[in-house]
């Protein structure tokens, strides 16, 4: 009877963290539908306007009221967002794959030293990696802007991908590689036809990990970034200093749901054999 209380006890606990978790967006969802455009916690009935609002459509709503200040400005930090995620996803896949392959081929003394500063990135305050970041461009005298924040998410997103791939290694089989170079095959074909394709659904799940992580930072990237490359979630954070409205649930929902459906994709690929 004591394991039987321990268990309800455990389970009750799980529900209610489960809960306090994903509460809070399953409301943002919800509340992305309302058709009140002044107090979204008042349910008004259902409607799809805050989602053609965004993008500029007319609609009944948005023309009572509308909180986004420009749709040329939301569309310019999508632009912005996609392409800092897809540079960053393309320099963090290619150097945090190689670094994986590296230390799993070869032993130095440093070794350890070295994994631990990889590690260093992940563990790091946001804040604290984003006001380093700053102090260093400003005392290089870069500029501010796409550049500066490339470099700035390369900075822990290579250590996301070479997690993903060094998991990925550690399951590889050796002797694939042996028998091909016993075979004759050079070190670049047997990269490309053995080691590449064992190792492929880690390097495109720690891709896609790094291109979602890109996607939703907020923290360091409001540090490094300038006046005219503001990202998706900067220009999201600047609505919400007046309030949170209904477009912004829109927005968060869309998000939402690409970083679910880009998340299951990584995690797909991260598992397949």
């Amino acid at each position: 009877m004591r394991r039987t209380w321990v268990k309800r006890v455990l389970a009750v606990h799980g529900a209610l963290f489960l809960l306090f978790i994903y509460a809070p967006i399953v409301m943002v969802v919800v509340y992305s539908f309302n058709s009140n455009p002044i107090n979204m916690m008042i349910w008004s009935g259902f409607t799809f306007d805050w989602y053609w609002t965004i993008f500029g459509y007319p609609t009944q709503l948005n023309e009572q009221t509308l909180y986004v200040d420009s749709t040329d400005r939301l569309l310019a930090a999508v632009q912005n967002s996609l392409i800092v995620a897809t540079s960053t996803t393309t320099i963090s896949t290619v150097l945090g794959t190689m670094t994986a392959l590296a230390l799993y081929r070869y032993r130095f003394r440093a070794q350890r030293f070295y994994q631990g500063l990889l590690y260093m990135p992940m563990v790091m305050p946001d804040i604290v990696l984003g006001i380093a970041l700053l102090v260093f461009f400003v005392s290089f005298g870069m500029a501010l802007g796409l550049i500066s924040i490339i470099i700035g998410h390369c900075t822990f997103l290579i250590s996301y991908v070479f997690v993903v791939v060094s998991a990925r290694l550690a399951g590889m089989d050796d002797t694939l590689e042996q028998a091909s170079a016993d075979l004759g095959a050079n070190e670049w074909v047997t990269f490309r036809r053995i080691t590449l394709p064992q190792i492929l659904p880690g390097v495109i799940g720690g891709a896609l990990l790094a291109f979602i992580i890109s996607m939703d930072d907020l923290v360091i990237t409001y540090f490094i970034s300038g006046v005219d490359s503001t990202t998706l979630p900067v220009f999201i954070y600047g609505m919400l200093r007046r309030g949170v409205k209904p477009e912004i649930n829109a927005i968060a929902t869309i998000m939402l749901m690409l970083s679910f459906t880009i998340a299951t994709l990584g995690l797909y690929f991260r598992r397949r054999h």
